[in-house]
């Protein structure tokens, strides 16, 4: 009969073990970028990415609320049909962080995602989708904030 201690130490050795093989599920932390993420403006973070200049799109769709009444929790879906998207994004002009969603995919992903993010302020809302071959597209939607959600 095996003891709690024991089973601890042996789960702790084999995923020590996995981790230095790279078996173990890292690619979650992976595609982090801090400087994205810590990025004051949309242009600011699109180069923290490596991106180009974004071209407005109809290619690209995004949903959200006109008015939303708690910006602590504004849903945000966002959308392309286009072949060859890399990563999609979602970004609030206004936050203290303006990416707040990244989403790396392959073609075999369909590119549809949603998520609810906090809004301190009104602003507009990007979704931006990042092409293999280098195009930036995006579709933005204002966002009237009622009740602040960053701090507010």
């Amino acid at each position: 009969m095996q003891t709690r201690r024991q089973a601890l130490k042996t789960s702790a050795v084999v995923a020590g073990l996995l981790g230095s093989t790279g078996l173990f599920p890292q690619f979650a932390f992976a595609a982090y970028n801090t400087g994205a993420f810590q990025a004051k403006g949309v242009q600011e973070a699109l180069k923290a990415l490596g991106a180009g200049a974004p071209v407005e799109s109809t290619d690209v769709a995004i949903t959200a609320p006109d008015i939303a009444e708690n910006g602590a929790v504004v849903p945000i879906a966002v959308s392309t049909g286009l072949a060859g998207v890399k990563s999609m994004l979602i970004m609030v002009e206004k936050n203290p962080a303006t990416l707040t969603a990244m989403f790396h995919m392959t073609d075999s992903v369909e590119s549809a995602f949603s998520a609810r993010v906090k809004m301190g302020q009104s602003s507009d809302v990007y979704a931006v989708a990042i092409m293999g071959d280098g195009k930036v597209l995006f579709a933005k939607k204002e966002v009237k904030v009622t009740l602040g959600g960053c701090g507010g």
